[in-house]
């Protein structure tokens, strides 16, 4: 009636195999989003699935479609440390592989990986999560600000432009128009005599 267009569909359940996502996911999403969103993640590797599920998991940048469709675009922003499950392993990893200090050799079974670990991850406000060990590096930048932002390719629903409201004295004018000539079309044509 009033020259808008709704979308409106109600989804019972999902299915997914990314882990984290079902309990993101509303009744009332829009399904260009969606289809969006299943675009995105079907053309990131294992890798990089693995590292958005750990992402997802670590949340802080929203719940919404659109929060999770910018998690896709940012997976930059995150350095992840697939299969790391806990301090000591962290430690480990960050001393011996990546040589962030020195420790002498003989010194090597008296150190606490696992404080060195977990002082790492509270310093850089990291968290494990299944998966691995997960940091927001922080430069997260929101590329998609709404359903404005679908490429066609990826649109399921096409909708017109919107026509513009008209002003209310003008539309109840047009109304009251519509009713006296509806009224001058229900009234019975005179008949002889009283013409």
């Amino acid at each position: 009636m009033d020259g808008v267009i709704y979308e409106e569909f109600f989804i019972s359940d999902y299915d997914t195999n990314v882990n984290g996502l079902y309990d993101r996911l509303g009744e009332y999403e829009s399904l260009d989003e969606l289809n969006y969103l299943a675009a995105l993640l079907s053309d990131m590797d294992t890798w990089g699935l693995d590292q958005f599920e750990a992402a997802l998991a670590l949340g802080g940048h929203g719940y919404s479609v659109t929060a999770i469709i910018n998690l896709t675009q940012n997976l930059d922003c995150f350095s992840f440390y697939p299969g790391v499950t806990d301090s000591e392993e962290l430690g480990r990893i960050l001393i011996e592989d990546m040589g962030l200090a020195e420790i002498p050799e003989w010194m090597t079974g008296y150190f606490d990986y696992g404080a060195y670990g977990r002082d790492f991850a509270i310093d850089e406000g990291g968290e494990f999560v299944d998966g691995g060990y997960i940091v927001d590096e922080g430069g997260f930048i929101e590329h998609y600000g709404g359903r404005e932002d679908i490429p066609d390719e990826y649109r399921i629903f096409a909708y017109p432009d919107p026509p513009e409201r008209m002003p209310m004295k003008q539309q109840l004018e047009m109304y009251g128009s519509m009713q006296r000539s509806q009224a001058l079309a229900d009234k019975p044509a005179p008949s002889r005599e009283e013409r």
